[in-house]
């Protein structure tokens, strides 16, 4: 099945990984690895994760402190938010 981003999702994704990097040479792309080997966890099995609100899902990341919040689609797996574990809940609920 194909992973689809949503616009912000994949913003957040990418400012995040560059955070991570400014912090630490490599680092940025462990954080990279980490959400990726997470959504590649998604796509195997996508009905394993709990359900978060409505049909949101969320898988857990290594290590870092994030969570990819996801919904199946019938065509594909849609990640709504690459999501900070400590930031403000909700804020992704908007997105489309």
């Amino acid at each position: 099945m194909r992973v689809v981003f949503h616009p912000e999702a994949l913003a957040e994704f990418r400012a995040a990984a560059e955070y991570y990097e400014q912090q630490q040479t490599g680092l940025g792309e462990r954080f990279a690895n980490a959400v990726e080997m997470a959504v590649a966890h998604v796509v195997k099995a996508p009905e394993s994760w709990r359900v978060i609100e409505d049909d949101i899902r969320r898988c857990l990341t290594k290590v870092f402190p994030y969570a990819v919040l996801y919904s199946i689609e019938p065509e594909h797996i849609l990640v709504v938010a690459v999501m900070h574990c400590r930031r403000e809940p909700g804020y992704w609920r908007n997105r489309n």
